[in-house]
């Protein structure tokens, strides 16, 4: 566990040092905030509970809700990109179809590939961000709404299931 914790800090350290530059330090700091209240909460769930629906009515399990957030975190690291390159165009965007594509498309994956997709989807987005020319509205609306915001969302539910549940004896 602690060699785990480690990594994860090296990590942060590492994505806030490609990220000195970011205009919005204080979007970052609440990104990195939440993301690892977000990721406590979820790893202190027992392990054969993670897959247990009911953290949300309509059936989602704690999984479930990790592939969620990644795949908007990798959503909003395509939308940075275009960003860069001055492809992008705001529009109007179906969230309740992507959401439902995106519930499909992962649904059925293991838990430990979707960890490690949030994850790489997460540093991808910072990366994007941080390759960045300069500040940009619109990529701290991305930002935002895929990351802090949207963790925000989701961890008043997060917790109560982790109490419904009970965390993992031997996390903890």
């Amino acid at each position: 566990m602690l060699e785990r914790t480690e990594r994860r800090r090296a990590t942060i350290g590492a994505v806030e040092r490609v990220l000195r530059w970011a205009v919005n330090e204080a979007l970052l700091a609440e990104e990195v905030r939440l993301w690892a209240k977000l990721r406590a909460l979820v790893d202190s769930l027992p392990e054969d509970k993670i897959d247990r629906p009911g953290y949300f009515q309509e059936g989602w399990s704690a999984k479930d809700l990790v592939a969620h957030v990644g795949t908007w975190l990798a959503e909003a690291a395509v939308v940075l990109e275009r960003i860069r390159f001055g492809t992008y165009r705001r529009e109007e965007i179906d969230i309740d179809a992507m959401n439902a594509e995106f519930f499909e498309a992962t649904h059925d994956v293991r838990f430990t590939d979707i960890r490690v997709q949030a994850s790489a989807a997460r540093n991808q987005m910072l990366r994007a961000w941080g390759a960045l020319d300069g500040p940009s509205e619109d990529a701290d609306w991305w930002i935002r709404k895929a990351g802090p915001e949207h963790y925000a969302e989701h961890l008043p539910r997060l917790e109560e299931w982790v109490a419904e549940i009970g965390p993992d004896q031997r996390r903890a």
